[in-house]
């Protein structure tokens, strides 16, 4: 953990701030804090900055803040991301959280497991965990918006226009990269298929509303393995 997250409804009237659980813990027994001792602190939502400990017992930790500093940059990219196996959906939320993905949208396609949106990785709290834990680890505050369609043809014909508005749009397959970089200050839409690929009907939907090809190389990447390096791709430009 690389910040400690706070959320506005912790901030007591005089200013400072308690927190209590998990992140008290790894302030007494990851981080060794004591009285004086000042940590790396953010507001959901909101700027970063400094909270110097005042006190840790058993109620938690007690913060004064100093929080001046914008959150990072944001790249611009939206994701669509054909819904990955739940073992790989954690990771797959840390990571957009981590590199800044304003938007995923988890979405079905013919090579997915219908029994995928089951999972309990899908329950709003489950999917705010992982989400925080990319924002702690890359020291940032904006939570990514996480949208689940589970019917693919009319998400992107009754849906997408409206969603990402004008948009500089890829669709990832495996192949060869064909050399064009994402424009400078243009949103950007990524979607990427699952591990199988897209079919031919998703492909031929996709292009019809403005996804041209993207291929980044011969090898059929697992999508905790492409997820990170198409976003690695985007956000270079």
């Amino acid at each position: 953990m690389n910040l400690l997250l706070l959320a506005p409804d912790e901030l007591l009237p005089d200013g400072t701030a308690r927190i209590r659980g998990r992140r008290a813990r790894h302030v007494a027994e990851v981080l060794r804090a004591g009285p004086g001792d000042t940590l790396r602190v953010g507001m959901l939502g909101g700027n970063l900055g400094t909270g110097q400990l005042l006190a840790l017992d058993a109620d938690g930790a007690h913060l004064q803040l100093q929080l001046t500093e914008p959150p990072p940059r944001r790249p611009g990219v939206d994701l669509i991301l054909a819904m990955p196996r739940p073992k790989a959906l954690r990771r797959v939320l840390a990571a957009v959280a981590s590199l800044g993905v304003d938007r995923l949208v988890l979405l079905n396609a013919a090579r997915v497991e219908k029994s995928y949106f089951d999972s309990k990785v899908l329950a709003e709290a489950r999917i705010r965990k992982h989400l925080l834990e990319g924002l702690e680890q890359a020291q940032d505050t904006v939570l990514p918006e996480v949208q689940v369609e589970e019917r693919f043809r009319p998400f992107v014909e009754d849906t997408l226009e409206e969603l990402v508005g004008p948009s500089h749009r890829r669709l990832l397959h495996p192949g060869p990269d064909d050399g064009l970089r994402p424009p400078s200050g243009e949103r950007l839409v990524l979607a990427i298929g699952p591990e199988g690929g897209w079919v031919p009907f998703e492909r031929e939907l996709l292009a019809a509303h403005a996804f041209t090809p993207l291929g980044l190389g011969p090898r059929t990447l697992r999508t905790e393995t492409v997820v990170p390096f198409a976003l690695g791709w985007a956000t270079v430009r």
